[in-house]
């Protein structure tokens, strides 16, 4: 029986759960697939951290060119993160002829035109399952399942760190600080969590379903992203007053012969699928023209599913390496009834706004008047009191404004003296 080999480069969480599988699971993926996967080298930069695996000492070395120099690996798999060096360790396998599998969304996000250029150029295949969704099996559904499809609108929970803390917040009703610590003891959160809580992970993820969906490597600055650090207990209880949750929500969607993109925390309606997506999960609502409306659903991070998207591609590279096959279908075809994307000045939604005003008379009327000025009509107003509290919430739902005009009135509202804070304004997403 034929034998594939492969060079694994990231020997962490994920890499010990990859190997975990091709020693637990090999007679089933030998049955799949026909043919023996076998780990020829494995590389990282530290050797000495204890692993729940066991790998044979000669296995392991701490220098890359040993996979990327070896005319007898056909597949390299990449799974250190980050941009570099990974880039260069990607770069090289292709230029030596060999597949590649990876998870690394920062990498396809940022450097992705690159990457697929030099995809094509050598006629070797890229595979990134793992890159969005960790086991859920979006980036397959959404490149075969929906060939034939036209998209009209992507919503994301992309972020299992901050679905988590958005959650416990909800359920348990801590803080966000708290909340975030609660993320890190049970590891679903790096002890620099700043890619997660501020929306960037989430970014490079919806960049990466842009691109298949509407042919389009869009860069991270055309896209608006706010993140959920400003978030209080006080926003979670009035938005289930509402009648809604908050989550991080990634959004592409058409608009007539333009594509929005943005990143923000957002209300959800709370009978709407979305917003019962509780802890680490995951989930995608994909709305087409000819499926309909589809939800993906899923844990979005822990090692198991992410080995096991990445062994799922192990699996399709091997059977095009056995077929010969150099398949261009991943690579998207642009959307061109879409002309352009949509500034985020230009977007429209109601809002949810939480001022912190001082405790005495006038003040809703000093705030109504700003927003009368900038033609933004109020639905909705709340105010709690509190006692001997010189400090107080005002919370108001206002009808669907146009975002540039919504920042100028929040600029100038800020400045009047009765205001404490800068004022919290929430998208609402009525999906």
């Amino acid at each position: 029986m034929r034998k594939i080999y492969l060079g694994l480069l990231g020997f962490g969480n994920v890499g010990a759960g990859v190997i975990k599988i091709l020693k637990s699971r090999g007679s089933l993926l030998r049955n799949k697939i026909g043919c023996d996967l076998v780990l020829k080298r494995i590389c990282d930069k530290n050797l000495v951290s204890k692993r729940d695996v066991a790998v044979p000492r000669e296995l392991l070395t701490t220098d890359a060119n040993q996979i990327l120099n070896d005319p007898n690996i056909d597949i390299v798999i990449e799974l250190i993160g980050g941009i570099h060096p990974a880039k260069e360790f990607i770069e090289e396998a292709l230029r030596k002829g060999k597949y590649v599998v990876t998870a690394n969304k920062a990498l396809l996000a940022e450097e992705g035109k690159e990457i697929f250029d030099l995809v094509k150029r050598h006629e070797k295949s890229i595979y990134f399952e793992a890159s969005v969704g960790a086991g859920i099996p979006i980036i397959k559904a959404l490149k075969e399942g929906l060939s034939a499809d036209r998209f009209r609108r992507i919503f994301g929970i992309l972020n299992g760190t901050t679905n988590f803390i958005l959650s416990e917040m909800s359920e348990r009703r801590v803080d966000f600080s708290q909340a975030l610590a609660q993320a890190k003891r049970y590891g679903f959160a790096e002890r620099d969590a700043r890619l997660d809580i501020g929306g960037i992970d989430s970014l490079h993820k919806l960049i990466v379903l842009v691109y298949l969906c509407f042919g389009r490597l869009v860069s991270l600055n055309e896209v608006f992203v706010d993140g959920i650090q400003r978030i209080s207990l006080l926003d979670v209880g009035y938005a289930e007053e509402l009648g809604y949750e908050i989550k991080l929500l990634s959004v592409a969607e058409r608009q007539a012969d333009e594509l929005e993109l943005r990143v923000h925390p957002t209300l959800i309606p709370q009978e709407h699928l979305l917003a019962k997506v509780r802890g680490i999960n995951n989930a995608i609502y994909v709305s087409t023209d000819l499926a309909g409306d589809l939800l993906f659903f899923g844990p979005g991070a822990g090692r198991a599913a992410a080995a096991s998207a990445v062994v799922s591609d192990l699996q399709e590279a091997a059977l095009d390496l056995q077929a010969g096959l150099f398949r261009r279908r991943f690579f998207a075809t642009e959307d061109k009834t879409i002309k352009g994307l949509r500034p985020i000045d230009k977007s429209r939604s109601r809002y949810y706004i939480r001022f912190m005003v001082v405790d005495k008379p006038g003040v809703l009327a000093a705030i109504a008047g700003v927003l009368a000025k900038f033609d933004i009509s109020i639905a909705s107003v709340t105010q709690k009191e509190r006692k001997r509290a010189k400090v107080v919430p005002i919370v108001m739902v206002v009808h669907e404004v146009r975002e540039r005009d919504l920042r100028l009135a929040m600029k100038r509202i800020g400045t009047l003296k009765v205001i404490k804070e800068p004022p919290v304004t929430i998208r609402i997403e009525q999906i």
